[in-house]
Order: structure tokens, then C-alpha cells, then sequence
């Protein structure tokens, strides 16, 4: 909140929703100003409560508290916590996490493909339209129980808790309705967490042991974590994680999960990085390896790079499609996600694994590729590395990304250097939020 809100009661505005922003939001403008407004619809008319908002604000931001028109893409959210009017009413802020929840889940679909249509014509200059597709059988599941992996702070008095939006406020849960069974079985709602910052859990899909770690406040002694790993299920693993240094500490059990994923096995230690959604590491692999085996790009003998390639997800598949007269380059930043890569592809002699930055791996190793897999975090991978890639001379490049925006930026340097979008599909591996991932084959322009 601003400082000039900071010390003044919330101000109610009415006001028209005009269209869905990236970020969770809608555009409405009051008085000539825009207010980007969250639990909101498209064509609704609503109360909205200003959560930060001052006289010299470019915008401003506000949270829905009551519909006066509702869409008819509208439905009850489910759960009470992430509800905006119903916890404005309690007078506390709405959980973050969940900002679509008040939406029919086509709907939802409908407006990440709008949000991203307009992203790619306001930074890449390209028209065009994709279907959002749904991902497993998240309609008979209402879009819940996806989440493999979730993180919770922990309330002053040591309950688990969420952050409500934009927020410092931790709210006391006692559910993660978005969280696979594997989680909410935990029931770490009833542990006393005191001397705890926060908790990361980790449940496989495929049902192997899970893995809670759990973040001490400095000063916390190893008495507290005793007491705390005795109220948890003996066939859990447990470990105590250093932020700073990036390192677990077993406390009982392992500091990795089990994962699976088109046909492998894949260790992923810690908070190490694995798609969250349930059914999305199948979905994203089938993807990408269509495009390319589609193409052309992906036979017997290619040379291939993965970067950003985490503990392996798609160097895997990509070794069994170059075989062992190919090549695969894995390139990770993460000392332990790249350790983890090491121990998933020990078995794959065509793989080479390298830790370290992208940039300066390519700068190292300069070599012709038949086809480069990119899956850059959410800021992308931005020009420098764009250009770099370009001068490899790949035939293709298949770009992974959680994020419209710096996907869309990143697809105008490729134009600029005269590639071209040449496939695009989109999945809704976050429903309820605002998220979504793309799966895009990037071509030098014929």
C-alpha cells in the first residue's frame, strides 16, 4: 500500500470492467484514470475497494467487493479464503493464488488466450490467436487438486498460513484446495510451527514419498525442528533448508522426491525446479518433441541443446530421440538442479552436462545445432542470449515459457534477427490463476 493510503480508510469506487491485463487483473478506469481491478469480469459493473491508490499514482489497484452486474461467467469461488468480497467483508485482503477462482474455467481459458493474443501484438507484432487447451481431467476435478508442489508462510503464531496479495498479512489456512491430495493429507495446519518462516512441501505425482522443508527463523534451535519433525507422518521425508546458502539438511527420510515423466525417473533435490501442475510434464514433452519430430529437427544423429535445463525433464526425452549417435547439451545455472541432471542422465552417454550460466556456456562452446530446446525462467531469456543463439546457426529453436510477456519480448528479438513463429500452442497448467505455459517453434524466416 502507499504511503498515501497507508494511514486512510480503504476508498469504494464504482466503476465499468473493460478488458483482462496480464498480472490477474482487468482494466477499468475512473475519472479518466485506470484502476486495474482483480476478482473482476469483463463487462461487469462492481464496487471495488482500493488497496493502493494515491493522488499522484499513474494507476491504481483494487480488489472487487461486491458485483452490482455480474457475467454470466460467473460462479461461486471455492474457497472462502481467496474470495475477495467475502474477505473484505471478514476485513482482511483475499489469499493470493487463486484470483480466477470466481470464473467458469472456459472462461478463464478464454481470457488467457486474450491476454495473450494481446501480448503478442503489442511486443512481437504478431497476430495471433491460440486456443488455451485444458490439461488432464481438470474439468471432472473443477480445475483442483493440481499442485505438486506448494509454499506457505507461518502465522506469528506459528500456523500455516498464505500471504494475501501484494501483501505482508499471513492468513491461517486449514486447506490448499489447488493442492494435490499428497499435500492436504499432511494436515500441517494442525502443527504447532513455531520458529518456522515457511514451509515448501513436494508431493510426486506418481505418488512417491513426499518431501517437507522446512525454512527456521535464525535463532531456531534443532530442539524446535525435533519437536516439530515428531508431528509429522513417519513416511514423509523431512529437512531443513538454508535459503541463503541453498542447501537441505536431512532430518529424516531424503532432501530429493522421485519424479516421472515420459518414460524416465528424474531426482529432484530440495527446492529444486519441477513443473508443478500434476499432468504438465507430460503435456509440455509431448509438445515440444512434436514440433520438432514434426519438423524435422529432432532424428537419429541431431545435435541438440537443452538450456535452462533444471534436473533433466526434457534433456531425457531428447537423448532417446537423438540416440547415441546424437548429442545433447544440458545447460543449468543451478549447482543442484545440474548435480540433479547428472544423477537423472548418468545411464545417457550422448548427454554433456554443464553448469553455468547460458550465455557464457555458449560463449564456451560454440557449436552448430540441429535444434535448441529454451525454458528460461519467467523474466525470459532476453537478448543477449536471443542473439547468441541466433549465431549458432540453429534449424529450429523450441521456446518453453511461463510467462506471455517476456515470451513475447523474446519472440521479437528472434524477428528482428530474422526468425519467425512458426508453431504455438498454450496450456492451462495454472487453472484459477492467472498463468498459463506455451510451447512455441521458433524457424529462420525462408
Amino acid at each position: 500500500m502507499s504511503p498515501d493510503t497507508a494511514t486512510q480508510v480503504p476508498t469504494d469506487l464504482v466503476v465499468d470492467v473493460g478488458p483482462v491485463a496480464h498480472g490477474g487483473h482487468c482494466v477499468a478506469r475512473h475519472e479518466g484514470r485506470v484502476v486495474f481491478v482483480r476478482h473482476a469480469i469483463p463487462g461487469e459493473k462492481v464496487r471495488v475497494r482500493l488497496t493502493d491508490a494515491g493522488p499522484d499514482a499513474k494507476f491504481w489497484r483494487g480488489d472487487v467487493v461486491e458485483v452490482l452486474a455480474a457475467s454470466p461467467d460467473r460462479v461461486d469461488h471455492f474457497w472462502d479464503l481467496a474470495d475477495s468480497a467475502r474477505s473484505w467483508s471478514h476485513r482482511h485482503p483475499p489469499l493470493g493464488g487463486a484470483e480466477l477462482g470466481h470464473i467458469s474455467l472456459e472462461r478463464q481459458r478464454s481470457l488467457k488466450a486474450e491476454v495473450l493474443a494481446e501480448q503478442l501484438q503489442r511486443l512481437a507484432g504478431v497476430d495471433r490467436v491460440t486456443e488455451v487447451e485444458a490439461v488432464g481431467d481438470q474439468a471432472a476435478r473443477d480445475g483442483l487438486a493440481w499442485r505438486t508442489r506448494a509454499g506457505f508462510a507461518v502465522t506469528p503464531g506459528g500456523k500455516l498460513g498464505m500471504h494475501a496479495h501484494r501483501s505482508d498479512t499471513v492468513l491461517p489456512v486449514r486447506e490448499m484446495p489447488l493442492a494435490v491430495d499428497g499435500i492436504n493429507a499432511l494436515r500441517l495446519w494442525e502443527i504447532d510451527l513455531q520458529g518456522i518462516e515457511r514451509v515448501e512441501v513436494a508431493a510426486p505425482a506418481n505418488g512417491s514419498r513426499p518431501l517437507v522443508l522446512l525454512v527456521p527463523a535464525a535463532g531456531t534451535r534443532a530442539k524446535r525442528l525435533s519437536a516439530i519433525l515428531s508431528q509429522l507422518p513417519d513416511n514423509v521425508s523431512v529437512a531443513s533448508f538454508d535459503p541463503v546458502k541453498g542447501e537441505a539438511l536431512q532430518l529424516r527420510g531424503r532432501t530429493y522426491v522421485q519424479e516421472s515423466a515420459a518414460g524416465h525417473e528424474y531426482r529432484v533435490t530440495g527446492d529444486g525446479f519441477w513443473q508443478i501442475h500434476r499432468d504438465a510434464p507430460g503435456a509440455l514433452v509431448g509438445a515440444l518433441t512434436g514440433f520438432l519430430h514434426d519438423g524435422g529437427f529432432l532424428d537419429s544423429g541431431a545435435v541438440v541443446a537443452d538450456l535452462y535445463a533444471g534436473a533433466g525433464l526434457f534433456t531425457a526425452p531428447l537423448a532417446d530421440a537423438v540416440g547415441v549417435t546424437g548429442s545433447v547439451l544440458s545447460v543449468e545455472g543451478s549447482p543442484g538442479a545440474s548435480r540433479d541432471a547428472r544423477k537423472n542422465l548418468h545411464g545417457a552417454p550422448q548427454v554433456e552436462i554443464v553448469q553455468g550460466r547460458v550465455e557464457r556456456v555458449l560463449r564456451q562452446k560454440p557449436r552448430n545445432f540441429d535444434a535448441v530446446l529454451l525454458d528460461p525462467p519467467r523474466a525470459g531469456a532476453g537478448k543477449a542470449v536471443v542473439d547468441q543463439l541466433i549465431g549458432t546457426g540453429p534449424r529450429a529453436v523450441a521456446y518453453v515459457s511461463c510467462d506471455p510477456a517476456s515470451f513475447a519480448r523474446d519472440l521479437g528479438y528472434f524477428q528482428q534477427g530474422g526468425w519467425e513463429l512458426s508453431g504455438l500452442r498454450a496450456f492451462d497448467l495454472y487453472p484459477h490463476t492467472h498463468h498459463m505455459e506455451t510451447v512455441a517453434l521458433l524457424t529462420p524466416r525462408r
